[in-house]
């Protein structure tokens, strides 16, 4: 949500952010709206004042056996009721009206981001490790299959499209990942472990910027909830409608949970192997922090989901995403792509964002320091720390040998001990 004062006192800045992120041309009718909603709201204060101050009088011509000043009155009371129904339908209406508009629009990206239309113009930031020269990699895919520890065509058969089962050493392997990443950004990047609902509510899909726009995105229960395209959900709300001391800033929170997402706009895309699913695993990076410190824990998250990739020596790029090609709630962006030998290029694996205060304002999160009167607004921040579905394509692929064995990188053989390949002979 945005902040209608800033947009007053500031109107060529969102109009200019808006146009960069593909939703121009809204300034004019906010500001429409917004003055069509205080006018509203002015005469209603005038004209509850006068009702008020005439029913007094009302009492004292009656008092004073004055009839004709109270049927005069009363009358004028009358028209004020019929004025206040009338202007509380137009506050109620502009309301509704501005507040909808509002809620549909982005974020406004930070100064330092980068102008474009799409993935074309992003910044590519750094890069890590070099990309294994492997001759005529195979596909994850092909890889699971070869094995018989991936079936695909299970999975159609009991769920559709879009859902794999993993069986075996691989089964065993994707779990050995999320424990890892679990334990590493515990253990080492401080953030604390928590084990949220899979399932939330309207309240909390809203505050995290995924309802109203991204309804199609997400699967629904016969009884409203919604279930968590991601982690973030449930991790940032939990400072929904709170006050946080700001002596307890920051908050850092991690969870492995299963993801759902309809990928209702992903027809035809990634449509073999497990790079997009219907149901995957994710460790999520969600931090809470004082306004003026989101941009140094920005880069500290990206640090710590790169730090993963590192651990599993794994190659991958650092990109800043560019206006265009940045999430609906995203101040700021950054992408982790990890190399996949199979496609000769580098694929999203983790994606960081600095949402700035536009979440809180949807969900009411706010902090408070000692001996202060008011109250500000937190910044949130979320990321992958990573997806554990595409880590386990990337590993695949990049620790394949030419007879079809995946080795297991140093970092996960203490979750999986006495394996040092799957497929073939130890």
């Amino acid at each position: 949500m945005h902040d209608i004062r800033a947009i007053r006192e500031t109107p060529e800045l969102y109009e200019k952010a808006w146009a960069a992120k593909g939703s121009p041309g809204r300034v004019a009718e906010i500001l429409a709206l917004d003055g069509k909603l205080r006018a509203a709201q002015t005469t209603l204060q005038s004209a509850q004042a006068e009702r008020n101050e005439a029913s007094k009088k009302i009492g004292a011509a009656k008092a004073s056996k004055d009839e004709a000043t109270a049927q005069a009155l009363m009358s004028q009371v009358e028209t004020l009721k019929a004025t206040l129904e009338e202007e509380g339908a137009v506050e109620r209406d502009a309301g509704a009206a501005l507040k909808g508009l509002l809620e549909s629009l982005p974020n406004i990206p930070a100064p330092d981001v980068p102008e474009g239309k799409d993935e074309h113009d992003n910044l590519e930031v750094r890069r890590w490790g070099e990309p294994n020269a492997i001759a005529n990699p195979k596909n994850h895919a092909d890889l699971g299959e070869a094995l018989d520890m991936m079936d695909f065509e299970a999975a159609a058969r009991m769920s559709g499209a879009r859902f794999v089962v993993l069986k075996g050493q691989l089964a065993r392997l994707e779990r050995a990942l999320g424990q890892f990443m679990l334990d590493f950004q515990t253990t080492e990047n401080g953030y604390t472990e928590v084990s949220p609902p899979l399932l939330v509510n309207d309240a909390a899909a809203y505050g995290t910027d995924k309802l109203p726009k991204f309804a199609d995105d997400l699967f629904q229960t016969t009884d409203g909830r919604w279930l968590i395209p991601t982690a973030e959900v449930p991790l940032t709300s939990l400072v929904m409608d709170q006050i946080v001391a700001a002596e307890d800033l920051p908050l850092r929170y991690t969870a492995l949970t299963a993801c759902f997402r309809s990928e209702a706009g992903a027809s035809g895309r990634d449509t073999r192997g497990m790079i997009r699913q219907h149901q995957f695993y994710k460790v999520e990076l969600v931090s809470i922090v004082e306004p003026d410190k989101s941009d140094e824990e920005h880069e500290r998250m990206v640090n710590c989901a790169e730090a993963v990739l590192k651990r599993l020596d794994l190659p991958f790029r650092t990109v800043l995403l560019c206006t265009g090609d940045m999430g609906f709630g995203a101040r700021k962006t950054y992408d982790l792509e990890v190399w996949l030998p199979s496609e000769g290029r580098y694929r999203e694996i983790s994606s960081c964002s600095n949402t700035g205060d536009f979440q809180a304002r949807r969900m009411n999160a706010r902090t408070k320091a000692a001996g202060e009167k008011g109250t500000r607004f937190v910044h949130t921040l979320n990321g992958s720390g990573l997806a554990v579905g595409r880590t386990l394509v990337a590993l695949m692929e990049n620790y394949q040998d030419e007879d079809g064995r995946i080795a297991i990188p140093q970092a996960l053989h203490p979750y999986m001990p006495g394996v040092t390949h799957i497929g073939g002979r130890e």
